[in-house]
């Protein structure tokens, strides 16, 4: 019951989210799961550090496809998730927690990064509409 619950939120929360309500989303999960990912590294549970750096991964090949190529910003952040991925690769199969702390904490940077330019562009919004 109460796993439904929470699903239907999360469903609910996804359908109505902004673009940018999204992409910090995206950031969140990553953060999180790539977080567990160096910590289960470090309790040597390293089927469960493959699990959360395979999902930390998939949040950022979603990034990397969902990239929009007509802006300039979208080359240097693709070599960034190419980069990232390949890290959390170093640090899965070297069993080596460093790696996906680094990208912990570039993913922690870029989502500060994306926060404060969507607050950003909807003061700029509202100012536009005032």
């Amino acid at each position: 019951m109460l796993q439904s619950q929470t699903e239907r939120y999360l469903e609910t929360a996804v359908q109505t989210a902004t673009p940018a309500q999204l992409l910090l989303m995206l950031y969140d999960g990553a953060i999180r799961f790539c977080r567990a990912g160096a910590e289960a590294i470090k309790q040597r549970d390293y089927a469960a550090a493959n699990t959360y750096l395979q999902k930390t991964q998939a949040i950022i090949r979603e990034l990397l496809v969902t990239l929009d190529r007509r802006y300039p910003i979208a080359e240097p952040l693709s070599q960034l998730y190419d980069y990232f991925l390949n890290r959390l690769l170093q640090a899965n199969l070297k069993k080596d927690p460093a790696p996906a702390e680094e990208v912990l904490g570039y993913l922690v940077d870029l989502k500060n990064t994306w926060a404060e330019a969507a607050k950003l562009a909807s003061k700029g919004a509202a100012s536009a509409h005032g």
